[in-house]
């Protein structure tokens, strides 16, 4: 059931962020409509909660009800579009078996083969959706030319890398406080409540920000902020009042997700044509849950080499916490040398290529800023 919870919000949360691209042309308003989607994709509760789950049905049922009674009737982007199957099965399965190659190994070993097999296969598998995609598919699930957008494929790095840091962030977080210091699950819970109000916060603080300061530096306030909460966590001592470092640490990171996610959002969105929102909306709606994932798998298998040669849970959890650390420099760098957008202070839409893609359906005025920038 559980399994289910997870995957509601996170549909709602990607629908809700094309629409945002699709629907309105571009104004200061849809960065502060990603921001404030953004915010709103939580997680399920945890514990019983079978009265909730009843409670949550009827109200969707009364919500999605109003809404399919009072929503207009929308016209697709793409009339004659197809799904590239192959691809999606390529690309998709090469991620998965990539992923659970690296989140499999530091239990089981590199040298157990299924593991090395599954990295070989992974690889083999994203390689045959490259050669798909450029030289076989009429209409690849990911078109070869979002990639050549300015500054999207430094992007989408500068996302995984941030993304992998905070997911290594928190695991160990909860890791070192309540097996190295013997924290209850109750006592987490109240020591991690100001990650809620700040997170909280930034979000309203990314909205703001979105017309006065280029996306960009945006995303590189994200990806520091998680550069220092890794670094406050790797160098703590065992025991120590929480105040000092594990607060400050908190503090910094809950401005990592929401300003990484919500500049990449618009980075993404500002730099393809609106046929393609849904593609790029779901691309970084990936990297956000995969990077969390990966980054896992990646310092646990720094954890347990270290731990090889030297049993010190302390010190894998330290050479963990730098690993997070490094990959959230090398994300901050990417982005301060390779992402250059501009501060984005434009109404409407600008290039006409896709006119007639939305004649008739009360959305006329250009499509994308992406062809703007590129003569500029």
């Amino acid at each position: 059931m559980s399994r289910w919870d997870f995957l509601g919000p996170r549909l709602l949360l990607e629908v809700t962020l094309v629409l945002f691209g699709l629907v309105f042309s571009w104004n200061m308003w849809i960065g502060r409509g990603y921001s404030l989607a953004c915010k709103s994709g939580c997680e399920p509760p945890v514990g019983d909660t079978s009265n909730i789950h009843v409670c949550r049905a009827i109200l969707g049922t009364f919500v999605f009800g109003i809404l399919a009674l009072l929503l207009p009737t929308d016209s697709p982007v793409d009339r004659k579009g197809t799904i590239d199957w192959v691809g999606a099965f390529l690309g998709t399965g090469g991620l998965i078996a990539f992923n659970i190659a690296w989140n499999q190994a530091p239990a089981s070993g590199w040298e157990t083969p299924f593991v090395s097999v599954l990295l070989v296969l992974s690889v083999v598998m994203l390689i045959l959706f490259g050669l798909w995609g450029s030289r076989f598919s009429k209409n690849p699930i990911i078109p070869l030319g979002i990639w050549t957008a300015p500054s999207f494929t430094a992007v989408i790095l500068v996302v995984l890398f941030s993304f992998m840091s905070n997911g290594i962030f928190l695991w160990y977080m909860v890791a070192w406080l309540q097996l190295l210091r013997g924290k209850t699950i109750l006592q987490f819970g109240l020591e991690w409540t100001p990650f809620g109000i700040v997170a909280t916060i930034g979000t309203f603080l990314a909205a703001w920000l979105i017309p006065r300061l280029a996306a960009q530096w945006i995303l590189a306030i994200g990806s520091a902020a998680i550069l220092v909460a890794n670094l406050l966590l790797a160098t703590m001592p065992v025991q120590q009042t929480y105040w000092a470092q594990v607060f400050p640490a908190t503090i910094f990171m809950a401005f990592c997700p929401d300003f990484v996610y919500v500049a990449a959002q618009i980075v993404a969105s500002n730099s393809v044509k609106r046929s393609q929102q849904g593609i790029a909306a779901s691309l970084i709606g990936t990297l956000n849950l995969y990077g969390n994932s990966l980054g896992l798998g990646f310092a646990g298998t720094i954890e347990t080499q270290v731990n090889k040669y030297r049993a010190d849970q302390v010190l894998g959890y330290r050479a963990a916490l730098y690993f997070g650390a490094g990959i959230a420099l090398v994300a901050t760098v990417l982005d301060s040398l390779l992402v250059r957008v501009v501060k984005d202070e434009r109404e409407g839409w600008t290039d006409p290529a896709d006119e007639v893609a939305i004649i008739g359906t009360g959305f006329e005025g250009g499509l994308s800023t992406a062809t703007e920038r590129i003569r500029r």
